[in-house]
């Protein structure tokens, strides 16, 4: 009887390790790009205003704020769609791991 029982955990332990370790890439994944959504498009924002269109092309303060604040949009979104397709990604590839079992 014992050796039922183990051997049915033991059959259940790969699937649980496989789970385990799909959670944690799936959320390094996210935290990863949170951090780049939070630090991508402020740093554009303050680089681009500053030195591109202040510096550089000697736009005044407030055309530089409009600019600069058009790059940050522009940023989130490249980041929001690097998100979306490397989750795409890893859920296909997590789909036929799982389907080769």
């Amino acid at each position: 009887m014992e050796r039922l029982d183990k051997a049915a955990l033991n059959a259940q332990q790969p699937s649980d390790f496989r789970n385990e370790s799909s959670l944690a890439s799936t959320l390094k994944t996210l935290l990863f790009f949170t951090a780049l959504m939070i630090t991508v498009p402020i740093g554009l924002y303050f680089t681009t205003k500053s030195y591109v269109f202040e510096g550089a092309f000697g736009m005044s303060s407030r055309d530089s704020y409009f600019y600069a604040a058009i790059v940050a949009v522009v940023a989130v979104h490249v980041v929001l769609a690097l998100f979306v397709y490397v989750a795409w990604n890893e859920g296909s590839r997590q789909w036929r791991e799982g389907k080769q079992d």
